[in-house]
């Protein structure tokens, strides 16, 4: 499966990639999302150069090639490229075993429970509280995740009380059935975030995410190691050494890899089986409804150690305009399960129009334009 060509379609958010090969099969992945457009420029100066004119039947030994090659630029653009070309060869593979992902993964899975996931702290509890209220009307989610304190905040709340508040409100409002989620992006110290960890356990939240800043792992085991609610972590990271010190070390109680910023599927499958190992279940970061919940839903539903539920975003257009009219079929859920495709590969198509008006660049036989 040799590739000759690699090309990227491309706005500021959003960047996918077509791979081609030399028997004609062509795939479809994306580069993560969020300055994509200098994502892709990457693609072409840091990874078409070395997987060009190479075999791209063994995803796992061009990654390692080209990772090697790159070896003096270990920053995460790099790994947000690579997850174009992954994602991409994976589509191909499925598309020649006439299989979705999961399925040559050996799922045969179709319906994965999700968590209602909202990304804002721009939201009164009461605001928060009654989206949730009709959105579990409308889908029949019955798991939420909110935000809590200020985005790595040194143990200030966004306002004075909002944390408790929030949580306190929305238990309220959803009653005890409802399974709640919190996010505190690096918000707390350890013994700040055991305060308000305790706090959560008293309402009955049940998941505990990024409590204090991600790279100080100690603060965070002294967190996991002082509570009773699941501690998770792990989405910004993308250094293998990084994630076996944090598995090793149960660091955490849920792993949280995301597919874009790992490079792909293939190295979030390897932090999976590390997980695996330690007996830690993992739910996989996907913040946004670009490609990277399809590339999540297609690995959870194959891993032996998934998590309970996939993250799923519900912010809409207000809130990230760029997320619409990119690829068909679009999610599905239904009773709080998204619905997953046994399409092959990744079983969508990009939208026409939307690759028209984006910004393109192919590399091919050694040349770019």
């Amino acid at each position: 499966m040799k590739i000759v060509s690699i090309e990227t379609f491309t706005n500021e958010y959003v960047g996918f990639v077509r791979v081609r090969t030399e028997s004609g099969h062509e795939g479809w992945g994306q580069v993560s999302t969020y300055n994509a457009d200098i994502t892709s420029q990457i693609v072409h100066r840091h990874i078409a150069v070395h997987a060009l004119g190479r075999d791209g039947g063994d995803i796992e030994a061009l990654n390692q090639f080209i990772l090697e090659r790159e070896h003096k630029f270990p920053g995460t653009y790099l790994y947000r490229a690579l997850c174009g070309l992954d994602t991409a060869l994976w589509d191909i593979k499925g598309k020649q075993a006439g299989k979705s992902v999961a399925q040559l993964l050996g799922s045969e899975q179709t319906v994965l429970p999700v968590y209602a996931s909202s990304m804002r702290r721009d939201i009164t509890p009461e605001q928060e509280a009654e989206r949730f209220l009709a959105l579990r009307e409308e889908f029949g989610y019955h798991s939420f995740k909110f935000r809590i304190g200020r985005e790595c905040g040194h143990d200030v709340d966004q306002w004075p009380g909002r944390t408790e508040a929030i949580v306190k409100h929305v238990r309220q409002t959803l009653g005890d059935e409802a399974t709640l989620l919190v996010d505190a992006n690096s918000a707390y110290t350890a013994d700040k975030a055991i305060e308000v960890g305790r706090m959560l356990e008293d309402y009955g939240v049940s998941h505990f995410e990024e409590p204090c800043p991600y790279w100080e792992q100690d603060w965070t085991k002294k967190v996991t190691d002082a509570l009773d609610i699941d501690v998770s972590g792990g989405e910004q990271d993308n250094n293998m050494i990084a994630w076996q010190q944090m598995i090793e070390r149960k660091v955490v109680d849920v792993v949280q890899p995301d597919v874009c910023y790992m490079g792909g599927l293939t190295r979030s499958l390897q932090v999976a089986r590390m997980a695996e190992q330690a007996n830690l279940p993992v739910t996989v970061h996907c913040a946004n409804l670009s490609l990277v919940t399809l590339f999540s839903a297609h690995m959870m539903a194959a891993i032996p150690n998934a998590g309970k539920y996939l993250e799923f975003s519900i912010e809409g257009l207000d809130y990230y305009p760029w997320q619409t009219g990119i690829f068909s079929p679009t999610y599905k859920i239904e009773a709080g399960q998204l619905i997953l495709s046994q399409q092959p590969g990744w079983g969508v198509e990009i939208d026409t129009q939307w690759l028209a008006n984006a910004e393109y660049q192919v590399s091919f036989n050694g040349s770019r334009f």
